[in-house]
């Protein structure tokens, strides 16, 4: 399919108010409202339309980001960028995730975008904590929180983390964040300095990383990687040439490849990190189970900044998060989420410190993680005749398709079946190349049975590619 920038659609944008992206933006959004631009049409490659409308390519790609995030228009690694389907019903995007699953009908559909966890008792726990709230200081609800009104919660947390090789930590030590993704933020915003610093992540990373760094304006650049995490040569050369600042990295899950870093591949990176003074954010949030080496924060306490929350362990419906900071750097996070956000609720700080202080709930957890596992069991006896990377305790399973499979198409076909997944070009740079290979959430908001169904629907898409490649 060749690109397409229809003749009725202006190349001369200098006549019209706004900042140039913005006008290209709206160009293109009028035209797919207006049925110019149909569904499945391929745009041109930035640089062809920077040099059609005589601006530059980074104004192009601003604009094709933009209507990429809302979903107007769909990138694919190596093939261009499209104009989207509409959303359909079934949907995993924080905001719409319950009130589309409430619309579907339909139980055969099942979504595996993001790992949802079993309730093996939480809920009850959370309306007891709740309660407990309800009858205790009535100050807590009219008033601002403060540092010192955290403090017993900082101690819990203190005390949760204490079976985690992170070194010595203090209380003051942690700042509470709303989830771990606020707590990348908010570490972004402590460490990184200029108009337009540099931010490091893995060639496949979480997304999560990028939007952070989007909102603090810096630029995000890839590092090569392979099965055991970020080359350190790679890392190296790109911090030579970017004169980045953090790098950002998930050693004991990676995100989307559930792939691990071991402890001599963790020095070597710390070793060049060292020479550059490069400090690191270790984003923890996918761990279910123990560590397998010791954290970065523990291995260099002066360069590593440690985030993870009680997301995929407990719940993420309470939007809990712990930033911890370096040696000597605790009054700066304190400083910037204070003057950001002033801290997490009152009454969820609360009732965050009854859960986390109960002794119920650390058997709580190991109950969801062996559930959790249990689901990963059905999903590795159901595909594990295929190129299947996936781990115990381990939330999701990365799938690398066999020929006659795109990732784009395959996640298609497999909503087409009622599945849905994610393909790998959610996880790779705008400008970088992702592999042909899609993740796979663990839903434990479906029962077994219906989970091993939606495995049973991929396998047959998978033992049924729509075409044979041939040499």
């Amino acid at each position: 399919m060749g690109t397409i920038w229809p003749n009725e659609l202006p190349t001369d944008l200098s006549g019209r108010s706004g900042p140039k992206y913005q006008r290209v933006a709206d160009t293109i959004r009028n035209a797919v409202e207006d049925g110019t631009l149909c569904i499945g049409t391929k745009l041109p490659p930035v640089r062809e339309l920077a040099y059609q409308l005589k601006i530059t390519p980074g104004t192009v790609a601003r604009a094709y980001s933009l209507l990429t995030d809302a979903g107007l228009l769909q990138a694919e690694v190596g093939r261009g960028t499209f104009v989207a389907e509409p959303e359909t019903k079934v949907q995993d995007d924080v905001w719409s995730r319950q009130l589309h699953l409430k619309e579907v009908k339909d139980p055969g559909h099942v979504s595996l975008f993001s790992p949802r966890l079993v309730d093996v008792g939480q809920v009850a726990a959370i309306r007891e904590a709740l309660v407990k709230i309800s009858q205790g200081d009535p100050l807590q609800f009219l008033n601002y929180p403060t540092r010192d009104a955290y403090r017993p919660l900082r101690e819990a947390v203190v005390d949760w983390l204490s079976q985690d090789p992170l070194g010595p930590l203090d209380e003051r030590d942690v700042v509470l964040t709303h989830g771990g993704q606020n707590g990348i933020l908010t570490v972004m915003q402590a460490i990184l300095k200029g108009p337009q610093p540099t931010v490091l992540v893995e060639d496949l990373s979480y997304a999560g990383f990028r939007r952070a760094a989007e909102l603090v304006r810096a630029r995000v650049v890839g590092v090569a990687m392979d099965e055991h995490g970020i080359l350190p040569d790679s890392l190296e050369l790109a911090i030579r040439k970017t004169g980045a600042m953090v790098l950002c990295t998930s050693p004991e899950v990676h995100n989307p490849t559930g792939l691990y870093t071991p402890l001599e591949r963790r020095q070597q990176i710390l070793e060049v990190l060292r020479r550059h003074e490069v400090q690191i954010i270790e984003d923890d949030c996918y761990r279910m189970g123990e560590a397998r080496a010791p954290s970065y924060r523990a291995l260099a306490p002066d360069l590593s900044w440690h985030v993870s929350s009680i997301s995929k362990t407990l719940t993420p419906s309470l939007r809990v998060g712990f930033a911890l900071a370096p040696k000597g750097r605790g009054r700066d996070l304190r400083r910037m989420a204070e003057y950001s956000y002033f801290g997490i609720a009152q009454p969820v700080a609360e009732l965050t410190r009854i859960l986390l202080s109960d002794p119920r709930t650390r058997k709580l957890v190991a109950d969801v993680r062996r559930e959790m596992d249990n689901y990963i069991r059905i999903a590795v006896n159901t595909l594990g005749g295929f190129d299947l990377i996936w781990s115990q305790s381990v939330p999701f399973l990365w799938l690398k398709l066999p020929s006659g499979w795109r990732a784009a198409a395959f996640t298609r076909a497999a909503e087409a079946e009622g599945v849905q997944i994610r393909s790998a070009d959610e996880f790779a740079l705008r400008d970088g190349r992702a592999p042909n290979a899609v993740r796979i959430a663990v839903n434990g908001h479906v029962t077994p049975k219906q989970f091993e169904d939606a495995m049973l629907r991929l396998r047959a898409l998978l033992d049924n590619p729509p075409e044979q490649i041939s040499v």
